[in-house]
């Protein structure tokens, strides 16, 4: 008779920094992947961070190692805080440009970059400007290395308006209305 298989594991991962719970300490979101722990999983929570459970894991480590794991946890939590708060301030500094773009006589396309600083997947979005207003959309790169999405037409207004509707996470105030006109060449 053939012997089983090797039997497979039911492993969890985190849902903020998908490593393993029991890992999650040596990512940048310790504060987060506990709260997201406790409300999803909480006895595997308790098994890992239990007051009871940190004292079993430091029990086996001398007073100068118990000192040095309470820095650098301390350590940790602050450096964590300083990158979360830096990530908000950086959504908060982070600018929507929509610009309208005339090509030639009375035909414009709008260029709409800043997108991805709010975590937005770009060639979703471009996907659903082209639906939403039915007209060509697409990702292009800029020069200064970039993208953006530019949908035919001229259609700002509009834009802003279904960015302000559908995506929640980006503030009215982050988004900025840009007229680009293309300069014509002087004769003389």
């Amino acid at each position: 008779m053939a012997e089983p298989g090797p039997v497979g594991r039911h492993v969890i991962y985190c849902g903020v920094c998908t490593l393993p719970p029991e890992y999650c300490e040596y990512g940048g979101t310790v504060k987060k992947c506990q709260e997201w722990l406790e409300k999803n999983h909480p006895d595997m929570y308790s098994r890992i961070w239990s007051p009871e459970a940190l004292a079993a894991a430091t029990a086996t480590l001398s007073v100068d190692a118990k000192d040095r794991a309470a820095k650098d946890a301390k350590k940790k939590a602050a450096k964590a805080e300083a990158a979360e708060q830096k990530q908000a301030d950086k959504l908060a500094n982070s600018v929507v440009t929509i610009k309208r773009i005339e090509r030639n006589k009375r035909k414009y396309v709008t260029a709409v970059s800043g997108l991805e600083a709010f975590g937005l997947e770009l060639k979703k979005v471009s996907k659903d400007f082209g639906k939403k207003f039915a007209t060509g959309s697409s990702v292009t790169k800029t020069p200064s290395g970039g993208e953006e999405i530019v949908v035919q037409g001229d259609v700002s207004d509009e834009i802003e308006e279904f960015l302000l509707e559908k995506y929640k996470n980006i503030p009215e105030d982050n988004i900025e209305l840009v007229e680009d006109k293309k300069k014509k060449a002087s004769a003389g």
